[in-house]
C-alpha cells in the first residue's frame, strides 16, 4: 500500500472516506482553505515524492469551484514531485457541452480536458461520461467506468413480474440496449422533443408498455423534467410501474419536487454526487467499492476492463 496515496477534495468527502475504508488505508492529508474573496489555497501536508497519487474530486456543483480545486491540488502535487497524478472524477462536469450544437459556441468538455492535462494530471478515472467520445478529448489514459455494474443486481432483486427497459430519449438508446441485452429484456424508447435547455416534451412511446414494469435508463438526472414526463407518458399507456436508474444525481432546480409529486415510483442513483436534500423515492447506491478496486488495479498495472466483463 505504501506505493500510492489518496487525497480527497471537498466535493464528496463521504465517498472518499468510503473508498479509503475499502482499501484499508487512510486518506492523505491536505489543507484546503478559501480566502474571503473565494480564492482556493491548498497545501499538501505530507511527502508525496515518488508516489502514485489519486485525487478523488467530482466536478459537480459548484462546478467551477470544484474543478478549480482539482486543478490547484494537482499543481501542488506536481510541484511536490509526485510520480503520477490520477484524477478520480466520478462525475465529469461540462460533459454535456461536448460538440458545437449551434454556431459560435464552445466545446467546454474539451476545454476541461485541456485544463486537466495542463495542470499535470496523468490519468483520469470517471463514471458514465455523458458522451463516451469525450475520452478522445484527452491525450492521457481515461477509464470510463460503467455505472451498469451498480444497477444490475438491484434490478434483478426487485423481482418485477413484467420488466422492460426504456430509453428516455433517442440519444440514450445504446445505453438502454446494453442493459436490455445484459438482463435479457425487451426495450422501448421514449420519443421527445427538447424545446430548450433543461426543458423537454414527451411525444410518444415506441413500443408496448401495457402491464409492464418499466425501467428507465440514463446517465444523469438533472431537473428531472424528462424522467417525470416520461413516467407519466408510460403510465398513461398502461405501464404498471416506472423506475429510473440514473448514475449521476445532478438534481438541480425543481428536480426533487418533481420527483416527489410525479408518476415516477423510484429513482435509483449512484453516489458520484452528494445529495443534500433527501426524498423517499430516491435510492442511492455506492460506487466506493468499484472505484477503490479500479484505484488498486491502476496502481498495480492490472486490467480495469476485466472488472466489468462479467457484468
Amino acid at each position: 500500500m505504501s506505493g500510492y496515496m489518496i487525497f480527497s477534495g471537498t466535493a464528496n468527502p463521504e465517498l472518499s472516506e468510503e473508498i479509503a475504508n475499502y482499501l484499508e488505508m487512510p486518506l492523505s492529508k491536505a489543507s484546503i482553505k478559501r480566502f474571503s474573496d473565494g480564492e482556493i489555497s491548498i497545501q499538501i501536508a505530507e511527502s508525496v515524492r515518488g508516489k502514485d497519487v489519486f485525487i478523488i474530486q467530482p466536478t459537480s456543483a459548484p462546478t467551477n469551484a470544484n474543478l478549480m480545486e482539482l486543478l490547484i491540488m494537482t499543481d501542488a502535487l506536481k510541484r511536490s514531485s509526485a510520480k503520477s497524478i490520477t484524477a478520480v472524477v466520478p462525475y465529469y462536469g461540462y460533459a454535456r457541452q461536448d460538440r458545437k450544437a449551434a454556431p459560435r459556441v464552445p466545446i467546454t468538455a474539451k476545454l476541461v480536458a485541456n485544463l486537466m492535462e495542463t495542470a499535470g494530471i496523468t490519468r483520469v478515472v470517471t463514471v458514465d461520461l455523458h458522451a463516451s467520445q469525450i475520452q478522445g478529448f484527452f491525450d492521457i489514459p481515461v477509464d470510463n467506468l460503467y455505472g451498469a455494474i451498480l444497477f444490475m443486481d438491484y434490478i434483478k432483486n426487485k423481482n418485477f413480474k413484467n420488466p422492460i427497459i426504456a430509453s428516455p430519449d433517442i440519444g440514450g438508446v445504446a445505453r438502454a440496449r446494453y442493459f436490455a441485452n445484459k438482463l435479457n429484456l425487451d426495450m422501448v424508447i421514449v420519443d421527445k422533443r427538447r424545446e430548450k435547455a433543461n426543458e423537454s416534451e414527451v411525444m410518444n412511446i415506441i413500443g408496448n408498455v401495457e402491464g409492464k414494469d418499466v425501467i428507465l435508463i440514463d446517465d444523469m438526472v438533472d431537473t428531472a423534467g424528462t424522467m417525470v414526463k416520461a413516467a407519466s407518458a408510460l403510465k398513461n399507456l398502461g405501464a404498471t410501474s416506472v423506475m429510473a436508474c440514473c448514475t449521476h444525481p445532478v438534481l438541480s432546480g425543481p428536480a426533487l419536487e418533481r420527483i416527489e409529486n410525479g408518476d415516477l415510483d423510484e429513482l435509483v442513483v449512484a453516489n458520484t454526487i452528494p445529495i443534500n436534500k433527501k426524498s423517499s423515492k430516491i435510492k442511492m447506491l455506492s460506487t466506493a467499492s468499484m472505484l477503490a478496486e479500479v484505484i488498486r488495479r491502476v496502481h498495480n498495472n492490472e486490467s480495469v476492463n476485466s472488472l466489468f466483463e462479467t457484468t
